[in-house]
């Protein structure tokens, strides 16, 4: 391979201002903070963050920076892998179709984490976090390709986190090239398939990924030094050709259920053929979905856990002609497993439908077949999921999904008030944010709320 080092990435990662982004690139970063902020306050009440909090306490110490959904305050890499562990612990969070991997999961815990040591403005913050997303997201597309195998959001974030992260701390362009080389070619190279297969905390690596990344910012301060990265490789130099005309952000999918993305466009199915027809979870006598190969490989255990319950096709689908709904009401570990979805899942058959995998990744189609216990059969339209980047998912949309998500959880007025500095037009310092998000009588920092089972939307 040629390596050519021009520093164009670095140049758009260190030299892009928040007033010089197009107004809908604005928007997309306010409305993915929503949504991560929303991942992250679910993730707060999970296994994986009570995890990331011991490993934070054991290894990195105490310190200033707070982190969403704790009173504790921790070191840079402590906050980092705390968070770290807990924005993908529910699997709600954005995805990116090409590369088959979460993006903004994959940085948020060492971004937030190094703007909350910073003290920086919500839109530096957002402006870091844009460079993030686009660096990963190029990042992964590289890494694929030159790997030949679909790895996953662990192995692209400690890219975007070296991008995010050395924005925020003041690199130089030279010391950012470098830390970017350590990044990528020490990330966990995660298997997605085994992810999809032997579902468990392991799932996409987020919280490794997240730390290897941090890792190297670190590394890159003390005097580590790397040697290329695969963006500069002639072979994928057009990945970065049109950096700050096109935003790879404006390609986001967002997700309404908590679970595998390959799940959505069946549990979309069932759901709007059971509206159309009045039906509840007693009218049904079974259920059939034809999908893409790749959606029939999700297992169909019964889950024991909540990593479980998420990396399966069975039981979220199952949860959603029960409740109607897929959140932490349906897969927390307290609910797992329900003995009304499992019940379900014996009703349940799935077969490939040969052009809808012909379609993926580009496209995640499915047709659900219900039939009725009165004898009546009844076949839903070919669906794809719900909140695909050609539906330009605006801050309606999420608001929405962060007030359905975080409801168990998350009281009202918090809610309310944190959509509100999220959104408003003038900046304000990132912490007050997380400090707001933090406060006792919303239920995340004091004595844990257990979330209910509830029905959608």
């Amino acid at each position: 391979m040629h390596f050519t080092t021009d520093y164009k990435l670095e140049n758009f990662i260190l030299n892009t201002k928040w007033e010089d982004l197009p107004e809908e690139v604005q928007t997309r970063m306010k409305g993915c903070f929503i949504d991560l902020a929303g991942a992250l306050i679910t993730g707060s009440r999970s296994d994986q963050f009570r995890t990331g909090l011991k490993l934070a306490k054991k290894l990195y110490g105490e310190g200033e920076i707070p982190v969403v959904g704790s009173g504790e305050r921790f070191t840079f890499m402590g906050a980092t892998a705390a968070m770290g562990h807990s924005s993908n612990a529910y699997d709600i969070d954005d995805g990116h179709n090409l590369i088959r991997a979460h993006p903004g999961t994959a940085v948020v815990g060492a971004v937030l984490a190094a703007a909350l040591e910073k003290d920086i403005g919500r839109n530096e913050f957002l402006t870091a976090m844009m460079a993030a997303y686009e660096t990963c997201i190029r990042s992964g597309e590289a890494i694929m390709d030159y790997y030949q195998n679909p790895h996953s959001s662990g192995t692209f974030g400690p890219s975007g986190i070296a991008a995010g992260v050395g924005r925020i701390y003041g690199f130089s362009k030279e010391q950012l090239n470098n830390c970017l080389s350590v990044a990528e070619f020490n990330a966990p190279l995660v298997d997605g398939g085994r992810s999809v297969s032997y579902p468990s905390m392991n799932k996409d690596g987020v919280p490794f990924g997240v730390m290897i990344g941090a890792l190297a910012v670190e590394e890159t301060l003390c005097g580590f030094t790397g040697n290329k990265n695969l963006l500069e490789a002639d072979e994928y130099r057009y990945l970065t050709d049109d950096l700050g005309r096109r935003y790879l952000v404006m390609d986001l999918y967002f997700k309404p259920y908590s679970c595998c993305r390959w799940a959505h466009p069946a549990i979309d199915a069932c759901i709007g053929l059971m509206r159309e027809n009045g039906l509840s979870a007693e009218d049904i006598e079974r259920v059939e979905i034809r999908t893409f190969l790749k959606a029939t490989h999700l297992s169909r255990i019964v889950p024991q856990t909540a990593d479980e319950a998420q990396y399966n096709i069975a039981y979220p689908v199952a949860a959603a002609i029960v409740y109607g709904d897929v959140g932490i009401g349906q897969i927390h570990e307290t609910k797992i497993p329900d003995p009304a979805v499992v019940s379900m899942m014996e009703r349940l058959s799935f077969s490939e439908e040969p052009v809808f995998t012909e379609a993926f990744p580009e496209h995640r189609y499915c047709r659900a077949v219900i039939t009725t216990k009165d004898g009546r059969t009844l076949i839903s339209e070919d669906c794809e999921p719900r909140g695909e980047a050609s539906e330009n998912i605006g801050i309606d949309w999420l608001s929405d999904k962060f007030r359905r998500i975080t409801g168990p959880v998350f009281a009202k007025e918090g809610q309310e008030s944190v959509l509100a500095m999220i959104t408003q037009e003038e900046d304000l310092p990132i912490r007050r944010i997380v400090d707001e998000i933090n406060r006792p009588e919303y239920g995340l920092a004091g004595a844990p709320r257990l979330p209910v089972a509830q029905g959608g939307e």
